[in-house]
Parts: C-alpha cells; structure tokens; sequence
C-alpha cells in the first residue's frame, strides 16, 4: 500500500518495551506480553508477505534511554523503509480506544491506514496524533509510527481484543494485504483456556510447588492426595482460599504467574509478588519493598544474573523455566 522501493519493503518492526528497565505498564493484562504477542504475528505476517523486517527490539538495555536509542539505532542503519512501534496505553480504567502517532504526511497516512483496519474491530477512534514529542518518531530518519493498539486497563477494550486480529489488522493498514495461513506466534498465559488435570500438575511442577512429602508431582493426569496437597500448598503461598480443588480464582493465580510478568521495585504487588516472594525467601507481603529487593538480588547473584532487582526474563527461567 506504501511502496516505497517497488513491490516489496523493509519493515522495521519496534515491540514497545521488553527491554528492562524499559519496561510497560500493567492493567488487566500486561502490555509487555501483549506487545510481544502481537509484534511476532505481525513480523511473521509481514515475513509470509514477501516483506524484509528488521526486529528493532533490543535484547538487553541499561537504562530506558538506551532501549529507545538501541531502537531508532537499528532501523536507521538497517534504512528501513516504514518504522512501526507497537505499544498499548494504560490510564485510570475507563479510558478506551486506539490512537495512532505519526509525524509528517507520509507518516501521517500510513498511521490513518493502520486505524481505519484497528477500529474495524470495533474500538473507539482517538485519531491520528502528533508523534513529534516521541523519541522514536522524531529520531527515526523513514515514516515512522507509533501505534496504541488499547488500553489494557480498559475491561471495554480488553473484551474486543484479539491478537490475531490486532496483527491482522496493523498488516493489512501497512499493506493492503494478509497472508494466507494464520502465524503461530508467542501465546498469552493468561488467556490459555486449558485447566485440564494434566496441564495442572505440569504447572505446579514448574512453579516448583511439591506435596506434603515435599516431592514434584506425578504427571499421570489424576488428581491424588499428593496434587491436593500441592494444591494447597500454592493456594496458601498466594493467599487465596485452600479449597485444594483447582477452579477460577487458582486458574487466574496460576496463569499471572507463568505469563512472566516483569517485575520492578515499587511497581509490583499481589499474587505474582507473593509467589515471587516464596521462590526468594522474603516475607511474604505482597508488595515490592527493599527487604523483597535485597532477597531477589541475592536470589539472581546465587544463579549468575545480573543482580538488578528487576524481574524479567531471564530471572523467570531460572524461577519457573
């Protein structure tokens, strides 16, 4: 739709944050997981088209400033024809819509072209903006947008969403066209709807929750003493009702914490946070103080990492895989 050197172009793709420090924000879901979710797809989509892309995202930052330098770095030695940065708002849960930032005309349609395509899922149009006071548009040397999918402290938004169709709908702005076949791409655990027997042990054997006897769980597919146990064991760690019986609220528990959330000092506090707290031996508040700091510190020296107190990616493989 936006050929700039013949039929097919070079896309830089930026996936908002992920890079901690620089990390989202947090609502009903966690715009680092949606972010990443549907910035493969739409890579992947962009890919089956026939596309060049370049993944702007760095792998590691040592401030925000440095993420978003590492990004607009990239695309401009890469000469990327279009920049897009995809991203998800969050404000006091009643705000809701899409908005797309843009700076100049050419970047200014491309941005309109993504909206129209979003809104057709049925959110509220918060238009085409000025991007010039944005680091990535204004340092970015192609048309370059920066794209607020919603807002996931929005119930309103969050039932319209879909990550298939967002990354359906941002390729086909981009593009005029979609690939044939649906991308496979990085699943959100929060929305996985599987609460079968099997997938329950599984889960608390990863979250390295044993039985009374203080032993990983049999993977057999059949709810014993020793699941119940383990059950109760991690309805008490989170702080939730110890029925030992695996309905709901247990599902939601389980599903926040293997989404792998990234976790900040002051920016953290509930399920996940206590859970956290029972892997590293703090006291189990729920909330990310300096005590909680000083055990997750200890916690990555103990296993290499760099002792940042944030947790992120590679904390969560040592904690749960």
């Amino acid at each position: 739709m936006f050929n700039i050197k013949g039929n097919y172009m070079r896309f830089g793709i930026d996936i908002g944050h992920n890079s901690p420090p620089d990390t989202g924000a947090n609502g009903i879901k966690y715009e680092d997981n949606l972010t990443l979710d549907v910035g493969k797809r739409v890579m992947g989509k962009l890919k089956d088209l026939g596309h060049q892309v370049i993944d702007c995202k760095p792998t590691k930052s040592s401030s925000v400033v440095n993420s978003l330098r590492q990004r607009i770095a990239r695309a401009n030695r890469s000469n990327v024809d279009v920049f897009v940065s995809i991203h998800f708002n969050a404000f006091n849960g009643f705000a809701n819509g899409t908005e797309v930032f843009a700076i100049g005309n050419t970047g200014k349609k491309i941005a309109k072209s993504v909206l129209d395509e979003i809104l057709k899922m049925g959110f509220f149009n918060r238009g085409v903006k000025n991007g010039s006071h944005l680091f990535v548009l204004k340092n970015t040397n192609m048309p370059a947008i920066l794209i607020e999918c919603c807002f996931i402290d929005s119930a309103k938004d969050m039932k319209l969403f879909n990550s298939e169709t967002m990354a359906n709908a941002i390729v086909k702005g981009l593009t005029g066209k979609l690939p044939s076949t649906p991308v496979i791409s990085v699943p959100d655990e929060t929305l996985n709807p599987d609460i079968s027997k099997l997938r329950l042990q599984k889960a608390l054997n990863r979250l390295r929750i044993t039985d009374s006897s203080a032993k990983p769980l049999d993977e057999d597919d059949i709810i014993g003493p020793a699941t119940v146990s383990a059950l109760k064991k991690f309805q008490e760690i989170v702080d939730i009702q110890q029925t030992g019986i695996a309905g709901e609220t247990t599902w939601s528990a389980i599903n926040q914490i293997l989404a792998k959330p990234i976790i900040r000092k002051n920016h953290a506090s509930g399920i996940v946070m206590k859970y956290l707290q029972y892997r590293v031996g703090a006291e189990p508040d729920g909330i990310y103080g300096s005590l909680t700091e000083t055990a997750i510190k200890q916690f990555q020296r103990a296993n290499g990492l760099d002792a940042d107190g944030i947790v992120g990616n590679l904390t969560w493989r040592k904690l749960i895989g």
